[in-house]
């Protein structure tokens, strides 16, 4: 089955559903994630949970529903129903049908916002930076926005060498480097080369990054692709950066932004980490509408690739072995 460009198929993978401010203790809120309605729900010990989000009594959105302990009740009937999408609890009798139950799903809160995995358990968490990991974060949202096309293209732009230079006014030759994670959700692409000083930026770039520059993208699951910038330069640290992708409908995919960077102690180490939140955004604005309405107006159809662009034949395989999830039943996949 093609998954790669497929609006039928969600793949399995971590996606948004809300920030985690929107779902305080206690409380209760039904979204849409990948076209399928989720009921998030937050118990008095601070745990999310997630389930599908109609009672499977008559159909009652438990999103309005009540948060009883660490249990949501459904707000028609009180029917209460645990973590693991089982009813617990009918208030009109003691005996429980087999088949009250719902499916429930694997969650992490992590860069601000409440993720879900399509499955009850994640085969692993939610993909992090190498050079973060085991540190304390401080990641910043920036404000999501839409394009109209489906989520696999608006993720090869940060591999697509060849834009570098025809859109960014980059003229940097880049070596490829891939290494695939072992279930083959995850793919990293890093990309170096030397500066040339043709142009004003590159005379500028190397004169205060050095003579060399490198920056890695790691997509995780075809939904999330995570950049890193000024790899390995000097007078400045790396950059990092989130993008989580959603579709939302076929021919519109939602881009949530998200800035990262370590917690550092103190009120320098804070306004050190603020700058590079800054830097982070100020590079990201500066070539973010420079794509836009390439995004907004493409029919994606790869009949002439050149040997340029084996990042992208590279991701297109490695989107095609992904694995579909529950939710590509509700769009039409058997």
């Amino acid at each position: 089955m093609q998954i790669f460009n497929n609006w039928n198929v969600i793949a399995k993978g971590w996606y948004i559903a809300c920030p985690s401010h929107e779902i305080p203790k206690k409380t209760a809120k039904s979204v849409e994630v990948c076209g399928h309605k989720i009921a998030i729900f937050r118990g008095e010990d601070g745990q999310v949970r997630a389930l599908d989000a109609y009672c499977p009594h008559l159909g009652t959105d438990l999103g309005i529903g009540k948060v009883d302990g660490n249990w949501i009740r459904c707000t028609f009937h009180h029917w209460a129903f645990d973590e693991t999408g089982s009813c617990q609890n009918i208030p009109c009798q003691s005996e429980i049908p087999s088949q009250a139950k719902l499916q429930a799903y694997a969650i992490e809160e992590k860069y601000g916002f409440i993720w879900i995995y399509p499955d009850a358990e994640a085969p692993e968490g939610m993909t992090d930076f190498d050079e973060l990991k085991g540190k304390e974060i401080v990641a910043q949202a920036d404000i999501a926005f839409e394009r109209s096309c489906h989520h696999h293209i608006c993720m090869m732009n940060g591999i697509d060498a060849q834009h570098l230079k025809t859109i960014h006014h980059l003229d940097i030759k880049m070596d490829l480097s891939l290494h695939r994670s072992e279930l083959g959700t995850q793919i990293d692409f890093t990309m170096r080369g030397q500066f040339p000083q043709t142009t004003w930026r590159e005379k500028l770039g190397q004169r205060f990054l050095g003579s060399t520059y490198q920056y890695s993208m790691r997509y995780a699951h075809g939904c999330i692709g995570l950049l890193t910038m000024m790899k390995d330069v000097r007078l400045f640290p790396p950059l990092f950066m989130i993008y989580a992708y959603t579709p939302i409908a076929p021919g519109r995919t939602r881009i949530q932004p998200i800035y990262v960077t370590e917690k550092r102690k103190g009120l320098v180490g804070y306004l050190l980490s603020q700058f590079l939140l800054f830097c982070t955004r100020l590079a990201y604005y500066m070539l973010r509408d420079e794509d836009g309405k390439i995004y907004d107006n493409i029919r994606f159809n790869p009949k002439l690739l050149l040997s340029i662009d084996k990042p992208l034949a590279e991701y297109m395989e490695y989107v095609n072995q992904l694995k579909p999830s529950r939710w590509s039943k509700n769009r039409g996949v058997e």
